[in-house]
């Protein structure tokens, strides 16, 4: 049962990420203005960079024995996204009815899971 579930989330969370990397390294203009509005001028590293750690996240979730780092850069990435949300963004961005913000949330709990389930493989806890 936890090989399913597990599949299931690391399913979800990489859905979620690898949907919005088109935005981020096309430059679409949702995707700066969302940017923009957090960083300012720095925008474009900061959504180039936030695409790079969603995609290194999704891949290392795959991969046997990776998938606690994976996981905890899910967490941890979404993390950030959440407390954009809500201290500079809001929960509704663009008018999309908060949809980028819950996404957000099922991720960073579907990391955090993971996480949990697979914390026998993080060599530093393990020993």
């Amino acid at each position: 049962m936890k090989k399913y579930i597990s599949f299931f989330l690391k399913l979800v969370a990489a859905i979620i990420m690898l949907q919005t990397l088109f935005f981020k390294f096309t430059g679409a203009q949702e995707s700066i203005d969302l940017f923009y509005k957090i960083a300012g001028d720095n925008e474009a590293y900061m959504r180039i960079g936030t695409g790079i750690m969603e995609l290194i996240a999704s891949i290392l979730l795959f991969v046997p024995k990776k998938t606690w780092l994976g996981a905890l850069i899910t967490a941890g990435t979404m993390s950030g996204a959440i407390l954009s949300h809500l201290t500079i963004l809001g929960i509704e961005h663009n008018n999309d009815g908060g949809a980028l913000f819950f996404s957000a949330i099922i991720a960073c709990i579907a990391g955090a899971i993971l996480l949990f389930l697979y914390k026998k493989d993080i060599l530093f806890i393990s020993k």
